[in-house]
């Protein structure tokens, strides 16, 4: 199994150019919540401490009930079956073992986007299946002709690029997939973090009656509590759609230990029924992408998509390597597109995972640059 080196270790001598700025570093190259994790998920963590037995691998069925009612409630999906939900140890570990708990191998096709996180990638790899980037349906068919295409990887809001897809869009994709018997995946992590608009269902589900016809086969949602509840120390996440799917991925983690601690799993219950929270986080981010993306503007950037999530995807139409030495003379340190695909090559990442002071201080170092 041959798999890429870890794109981020190339980055530590731009991040050592950044950190020699008089200012000190603002690092925006990842996405890792740096604000507090709610009171009311530390407490139920808290109280769940005393936990001398196994949890469930499925998860207890008020954390499954919980979240049907949270895609009936956030999501605009009102038909999930608590028993087609599962948690998981973080999304990430998630999509880098799907296609292996599924039973992919050598021969079998593992479609994702052109501009994406490379974890798509390295789970095909780790299957021994063959990773295919394409972000439309047209494009497979030479690629089809090398294997089945057994799975989809869509992303929306996408990681890197904020861009989300529509329900005409998901529509086609799971029809395409369902006519060739392959599963859709579908990476929705960001969903509740729309900048474009607010509301129950402003950005679309894999599983929303008018994406899917009303039917889960053959249909998986992924989702993340790290971002709207600041708990990616917690490695909080879950699987929903096609039950049996799930029955599937259930019986291969129980074998393999693939547990959510008792204590994560009472956290999560507790995010999940109080939205509060997760506006007050919403907030915070809005305000800084407020700040940030207009002194990217102000330094000459173009900011692409970018209408959700943590990220903004912006160019100088440059290669991306130019950009961050660019912006680490600023003491800035982003990730360059080609992280994420060859497509990527003039853009890079700007995380909005920073403090209000550091966020403030690379604002005013991309204005008095550009001024």
């Amino acid at each position: 199994m041959q798999l890429p080196d870890f794109p981020w270790d190339s980055l530590a001598p731009a991040a050592a150019r950044a950190r020699a700025h008089p200012g000190g570093i603002v690092d925006l190259s990842v996405g890792t919540p740096v604000d507090p994790t709610p009171q009311v998920v530390q407490d139920a963590l808290r109280a769940a401490s005393d936990a001398p037995g196994y949890p469930q691998t499925w998860g207890t069925p008020d954390l499954r009930e919980a979240v049907a009612g949270w895609f009936a409630r956030r999501r605009g999906v009102p038909d999930v079956d608590p028993d087609g939900v599962l948690p998981t140890v973080g999304s990430k570990e998630l999509v880098a073992w799907l296609p292996t708990l599924l039973g992919l191998g050598a021969g079998d096709l593992v479609v994702h986007p052109e501009v994406a996180y490379p974890t798509y990638d390295v789970g095909a790899r780790i299957a021994g299946a063959t990773p295919v980037p394409a972000d439309g349906t047209a494009q497979l068919g030479p690629a089809s002709s090398a294997g089945p295409v057994r799975l989809v990887w869509l992303n929306s809001p996408s990681n890197p690029t904020g861009r989300v897809l529509g329900r005409e869009h998901l529509a086609k994709v799971v029809r395409w997939a369902r006519e060739r018997g392959a599963i859709v995946a579908s990476d929705e992590c960001y969903a509740e973090l729309d900048w474009s608009a607010d509301g129950v269902g402003s950005v679309p589900s894999v599983l929303d009656p008018e994406v899917c016809g009303g039917s889960h086969e053959g249909l998986l949602a992924v989702y993340s509590l790290s971002k709207q509840s600041s708990v990616a120390g917690y490695r909080a996440a879950f699987v929903a759609g096609d039950p049996a799917l799930v029955r599937r991925l259930l019986e291969v983690r129980k074998h393999a230990g693939m547990i959510v601690p008792w204590p994560v799993q009472r956290a999560m219950l507790a995010a999940l029924g109080d939205d509060e929270h997760v506006a007050a986080q919403k907030a915070r981010y809005r305000a800084r992408r407020d700040r940030l993306a207009p002194a990217l503007q102000q330094a000459g950037f173009r900011i692409d998509h970018s209408q959700a999530g943590l990220y903004l995807w912006a160019t100088r139409d440059e290669p991306a390597g130019a950009t961050v030495a660019g912006l680490a003379d600023l003491g800035i340190l982003v990730a360059p597109g080609t992280f994420y695909g060859a497509a990527g090559a003039q853009h890079v990442r700007v995380a909005l995972t920073a403090s209000d002071e550091r966020v403030e201080a690379a604002a005013q170092r991309l204005t008095s640059r550009s001024g």
